[in-house]
């Protein structure tokens, strides 16, 4: 097997996967036991209907992050991902994903509020650029959102 993915790359192939139904892979890249948290309007549970099979036969949610970003650990390390996108005019989501060697093993799901991250807990590292993460809701046009701040 070549070199190991970074956490961000992992992440990325996920929404791919899901993007080509490609639910082998998606298997592959997420722990048999997903620790999974959501926030949000229930009729926003978009990704639980694509992962558990609820959403076949139906026109898939589909997700397009506009924005992906490691926070924290490099290549090959424990560490979080965050990704962020629109769904339409309405509907704004905040991904966390937590990985371990390699395979998300936790996720936070988030719409309609705007999250900050903060890394907790380590020495800060030169090559980290994003211990903060902010969202970059810029579709807003007079709406506001709920905010919240995650510390991981």
């Amino acid at each position: 097997m070549g070199a190991s993915k970074s956490n961000r790359e992992v992440v990325e192939s996920l929404y791919a996967s899901l993007a080509r139904g490609d639910a082998v892979t998606v298997t592959k890249l997420l722990a048999a036991d997903l620790d999974w948290w959501f926030h949000g309007p229930r009729r926003c549970q978009h990704m639980r209907r694509l992962l558990t099979g609820e959403a076949a036969g139906v026109a898939a949610f589909r997700f397009a992050p506009v924005r992906v970003a490691e926070v924290g650990a490099g290549l090959g390390e424990d560490g979080w991902v965050v990704a962020e996108g629109w769904a339409g005019k309405q509907d704004y989501w905040v991904h966390a994903w937590c990985l371990r060697a390699g395979v998300i093993t936790s996720f936070r799901e988030y719409f309609n509020t705007s999250v900050i991250v903060r890394e907790l807990g380590r020495a800060a590292k030169e090559d980290v650029v994003w211990a903060v993460w902010e969202s970059q809701s810029t579709s807003l046009k007079g709406r506001s959102m709920p905010g919240l701040v995650l510390a991981i």
